[in-house]
């Protein structure tokens, strides 16, 4: 017998401990429990049908009820549900995935290493990373350098690449923060430009990590990581001076370019990858979420071919995971991006979806009282909660325009992410423009509820 949605919230109360939740607030409340979706929405225990504007977490990039990919997942387990890549062996979606990757990543990337997510994808490049230096004679090359409010996972390596405080501080002040990993500042204007242009602040911030690797000495830094636009961040977009520079003092340097392709990879930009977007020439990147559209766990890390013939002349790689190259989670992989081929979804977010959507976000910013800014590209969008536009005055964390706004949309049947005081949106790329009007018209009623409750409508 079906549950009911307070039987299932008491269970999950009593059994479940949820990510980045405080756990003793949500049991008072009880948690939303989904229990289907469909193409771009989800729907819940109580009947209520949601746009999901965030694609779940930035991945379901082909949306809910693909019968492509759950086909494909299904014949796999009855071939083969499981085997490992550990003892000189393979299996032919592992193969056929590395191939197609190969295909769609940019020039030069031929060698993959897959894993089970993002952060897993994250803690590999660190490993490789300081192996390619070691088999290079230059073992002193360990320190990362990476951005504040960066998110980079949540293992501890990929605690500490990324630069959210918070979550260093999980455990006590630093508790969570390994030696090895340095951060400077991100290229966020509207909030942190004051009276710069956007390119001289690019600038500035990109020459911070020429200052931080003459501080650590350029024989100790293995790498620079940075997502090409800083998502979990805020959907932080560089200006456009500061990638150019980024690669500029690298090179200068010797130190490898990382660039991590957890979010913006597979599309979400209006490119195969954040890295085309922003001409990114990167040695490693991480890809993981809209690689299996969400469907199976997967991530991968793909390997340069500078770097790759390094690797395959250096030895033993003694690094994996039970479930690297997961044949079903292969099959998922291969199903998105073959979906993501056959219906063109990288043209149709470049071309068409891509800037209805951020010319709707920009009338956004142009036309409401809280709303300072908008930024993003392609299908990846944030919406800047201001308490004055001339100043560029953002709301305090103690006002929290941001939560306050986000609650209006989830009871208003519409997932928006609060990050700090903006609203983040990622939507399935096979989202219309119908259904974006539907998103764009929801967020501006839980704009105008918010405004109202702070006197400013």
């Amino acid at each position: 017998m079906r549950n009911t949605t307070a039987e299932w919230q008491k269970l999950d109360r009593e059994h479940h401990l949820h990510p980045f939740t405080d756990p003793k607030a949500l049991n008072s409340k009880g948690t939303r429990v989904i229990t289907h979706g469909e193409g771009v929405y989800i729907y819940d225990s109580e009947g209520n049908k949601i746009l999901d504007g965030m694609a779940g977490l930035w991945c379901v990039n082909v949306g809910y009820g693909r019968s492509e990919l759950i086909e494909a997942v299904h014949e796999q387990m009855k071939e083969l549900p499981y085997y490992n890549s550990f003892f000189q062996t393979s299996h032919p979606p592992q193969i056929e995935l590395a191939t197609l990757l190969a295909e769609v990543t940019p020039d030069g990337f031929n060698h993959f290493f897959f894993a089970g997510s993002g952060s897993e994808a994250n803690d590999t490049i660190v490993r490789l990373a300081r192996h390619y230096w070691a088999v290079k004679g230059q073992p002193g090359k360990r320190t990362f350098i990476s951005r504040l409010n960066a998110y980079h996972g949540s293992t501890l390596v990929g605690t500490s690449l990324g630069g959210m405080k918070y979550m260093h501080n999980m455990g006590g002040e630093g508790g969570s923060l390994l030696p090895g990993f340095e951060h400077i500042g991100q290229p966020y204007w509207y909030a942190e430009g004051g009276g710069m242009s956007p390119e001289e602040f690019g600038l500035q911030r990109a020459r911070e990590l020429e200052d931080k690797i003459l501080e650590l000495g350029a024989e100790n830094v293995a790498a620079f990581i940075g997502e090409p636009i800083q998502g979990a961040g805020g959907v932080i977009v560089p200006p456009d001076s500061y990638w150019p520079e980024i690669q500029r003092i690298c090179r200068k340097y010797d130190i490898l370019l990382v660039a991590d392709e957890v979010i913006c990879g597979f599309g979400r930009t209006g490119n195969w990858f954040g890295s085309e977007t922003f001409d990114i020439k990167p040695d490693l990147m991480t890809m993981a979420k809209g690689m299996s559209s969400g469907y199976i766990p997967i991530s991968a890390v793909g390997i340069h071919d500078r770097v790759a013939e390094v690797l395959i002349e250096g030895g033993d790689i003694n690094h994996g995971y039970t479930y690297s190259g997961h044949p079903a989670a292969c099959a998922a992989a291969l199903a998105s991006i073959r979906y993501t081929q056959e219906h063109d979804l990288v043209h149709q977010v470049r071309e068409e979806t891509g800037p209805y959507f951020q010319a709707a976000l920009h009338h956004l910013a142009e036309t409401h009282p809280i709303v300072g800014e908008a930024r993003g590209r392609g299908l990846m969008g944030a919406l800047q909660l201001v308490k004055d536009k001339e100043s560029r005055t953002i709301f305090s964390g103690e006002e929290d325009a941001g939560t306050v706004c986000r609650d209006y949309c989830f009871r208003n049947n519409l997932i928006m992410r609060a990050v700090d005081q903006s609203m983040i949106a990622s939507p399935p790329l096979v989202i219309t423009k119908s259904e974006i009007d539907e998103l764009i018209e929801k967020a501006r009623l839980c704009l105008d509820l918010t405004a109202k409750d702070f006197g400013l409508m």
